[in-house]
Order: C-alpha cells, then structure tokens, then sequence
C-alpha cells in the first residue's frame, strides 16, 4: 500500500493562487508602513511599531498555513464538529468578565495579556470546514428535502445571533451569505433555500435599524457630506483620499489624508490610502491579485466535484467566497457603495487574528487546490493507461508473431 502510494501523483498546489496570495501579503506590508506611522507616532509608539507586529503576526500566519497545507483534508472533515463547538465556546467567552474586552462599545476580542484575540476570525474558518463537512454527509437530503439545509442555516444562525450580541453586524452578514451560497453550490434548490432565509429578512432588518448608530451609518452612506465633520466624516475623508490619487496616485509615502485625518488608516480604511498613495493603477492592482486568487479557487472548486473531491470543493467554494465577500465589503465601504462595517480587507490591513487566520484560511485552501490536482492527475493517469498498455501488447505481440513465422 505505501509502495503504491509513492507511485500515485503526489499534487501540486496552485501557483497562480499562490502567488495571489504573496502578492496581497506583500502589498499589505508595505502599505502598513506607509499608513501607521503617524498613527504610531501620535501614539508615542515608535514609527515602526504597527509593522513590526505585523509581521510577526505575518510569520504566526504564515507557519499556521504552512502547518494546515501538511494535514489531509479528511482529517479536517473528522474534526468538523470538535472545531464547531471550539467556535461557539470562543465567541461566548467574549461575554466572560476580564476575559471579553470591549473596545469602542463592542464585546468582539479575548484579552490573552500579551495581545488581544477576535474569535470570530477563527469562526470563519470552522464554518467553512463545518459547513463543507455536512455538504459531504448529507449530500442527498440536501439536494433533495427542505430539511437538509435545516441544521446548516441553524448553525448559521446561531453564530449570527452571538455575533449581533456583541454586536458585529457585519461579520455576522458574512455568514449568512456564505452558508447559503455553500449549501446552494451544494445541491439546494433555490425555493427551499429562499424559503429557509426568508424568516432571517426581519431578524436583519431589526439588527440593522435597531441602534441609533447603524440608522446613522445607513443614512451617513447615502449621502456623507450632508455631515461630513461628525457622522459623515470616515466616509468623506476616504473619497478625498481616494479622488486625490487620481490615475498614478501621489507616491508611496505622500498620502495627506493618513495624517491625523482618516480614521483607521492602517485597518478598515487602508485600501483608501492605497488610492491615494498608487492611484487607480494600485487600487486595480489590488482589486486584480484578489480576483485572481478568487477566480482560481472557484475554478478548482469546480473541477473538484469533477472528480468527486466534495469536501476539498467545497472548501475551496467556501474559503474563496469568504476571501472575496470580505474583500468586497472593505473595498465598497472605502468607495462608498456599502455601509460603514468593520472588516477588514484580508491580508492587507492590520490585524494580527485577521492576518493569522486569514493565512490560515489561504493554507486551507491551498491545501484544498493541491488534492484537487492530484485527483486530476490520477484521473489523467488512468485515461492514458489503456493506450499505453495497448501499444505495450502491440510491441510484445510483433516479436512472437515473427517467432510463429519461423
């Protein structure tokens, strides 16, 4: 058995997807130097001290990836539900006294002394690897019963209702959107999944107008500089920093509006530095490398149910979706399409749970693209055998025929 495993097509992880990642990594730390340091500086930090951490957080990342690519995905698949119910655990703990810390009027970090931790970065990943898990399982009753989507979106739920009580609406919008997307990519008719969904609209809508302050990030979006020094004032000062980069941007380094002016310039509001240090040419950059990374794990999802890899496909649906989505919502908040929320745009922006899990996530689904490939190999293997044996008999048939001849 082990000999004919050292014979099998050992795979090979995405290179294009590879190299979409790195390049977001890189980008982000050069951006966190460029747009913490007078963030530090007013802090009496030291210049460099957003960086630093970064990259330490950057090195956790990358040895949490490095770890996750090693392991077999079916190992993940057993411990989907030891993995759930760690997820619910840390996103209670956030409630405990001295354990749970709030910050700015949310409950969302574990104070583990030496840094903070945000427990639902680490949700992110279970749900993936949970939800991909039951598609497996249950894969008939899901493609066939209005119950089989029950317990996932359950599950969902549950999360969404720990994640409004802290409260993290947009963190919590971004599971309700995956999951249906997972399950639907998993064989769900549409009527049932809309029939499943359609009770969580008001449960939404309450959430969303239910706080005086989300009304106010709703109406502020809309339109901004009709209060542009108090309500409207994020989303203001990232559109000028964003309309000062105009096609080239004004130099790396050079941004004005990082100064003291634009909250959160090194986290949620990074990408409007981006636009106004490289222009349009960084902001297609960026929004090019993260639908690259997209693209090639939606496609390798893809050619993964192809050859009966499920839960490797939908890992790689789910994680890519999870990349993207989050991306999306940071780009549009910084453009001004979306409501202010607080994510961050992965891979790029400071954070040390974003980083580490994020990494993390981007293993996972390497993890995921390198079975995938050697699931293809194997099958490439096997459709060139029969004509390899064929000319294999022809050779060996020839010589005898000239010894019955003689």
């Amino acid at each position: 058995m082990q000999a004919t495993r050292r014979q099998q097509p050992r795979g090979r992880v995405d290179a294009w997807l590879l190299a979409g990642l790195v390049g977001l990594a890189a980008i982000g730390v050069v951006m966190i130097t460029s747009s913490s340091i007078a963030v530090a500086d007013n802090q009496h930090l030291g210049a460099l001290y957003f960086l630093k951490r970064q990259l330490v957080f950057l090195a956790l990342g990358v040895l949490g990836a490095a770890l996750v690519l090693r392991i077999e995905l079916k190992r993940f698949e057993t411990w989907a539900l030891p993995l759930l119910a760690l997820g619910f655990v840390l996103l209670v703990a956030v409630f405990v006294p001295h354990l749970g810390l709030r910050i700015n009027g949310a409950r969302r970090w574990l104070n583990l002394i030496v840094t903070t931790f945000q427990p639902v970065e680490a949700v992110k990943l279970i749900l993936v690897v949970y939800v991909a898990s039951y598609l497996v399982r249950h894969r008939d009753s899901v493609e066939t019963r209005f119950l089989g989507l029950f317990k996932p979106l359950m599950v969902a739920g549950l999360i969404v209702l720990l994640l409004l009580a802290q409260p993290d609406f947009g963190s919590a919008t971004l599971v309700i959107a995956v999951t249906i997307a997972m399950v639907w990519f998993g064989g769900a008719r549409p009527f049932y999944l809309f029939a499943m969904g359609l009770p969580l609209m008001p449960l939404l809508y309450v959430a969303a107008t239910g706080e005086s302050y989300r009304m106010k990030r709703l109406t502020s979006f809309l339109d901004p500089w009709k209060d542009p020094f108090n309500d409207g004032f994020q989303l203001t000062q990232s559109l000028m920093a964003i309309g000062r980069g105009q096609w080239d941007g004004v130099g790396l380094g050079s941004s004005v509006l990082k100064l003291s002016y634009l909250p959160e310039a090194h986290t949620d509001f990074i990408f409007a530095v981006i636009g106004e240090e490289l222009g349009l040419a960084g902001v297609l950059l960026v929004i090019g490398l993260f639908a690259l990374v997209v693209w090639r794990g939606l496609l390798l999802a893809l050619r993964g149910v192809e050859v009966n890899r499920l839960f490797a496909a939908h890992v790689a649906f789910g994680a890519s979706l999870m990349l993207a989505l989050q991306a999306i919502v940071s780009i549009g908040v910084n453009l001004g399409v979306l409501p202010t929320k607080g994510l961050t745009l992965p891979l790029i922006s400071y954070g040390g749970s974003s980083m580490v899990l994020t990494c993390m996530m981007g293993g996972l689904l390497l993890r995921a693209t390198l079975e995938i490939n050697r699931a293809l190999d194997i099958r490439a293997a096997r459709e060139h055998l029969p004509t390899a044996v064929t000319a294999a008999d022809a050779g060996l048939a020839a010589p005898a025929r000239e010894l019955e001849a003689a």
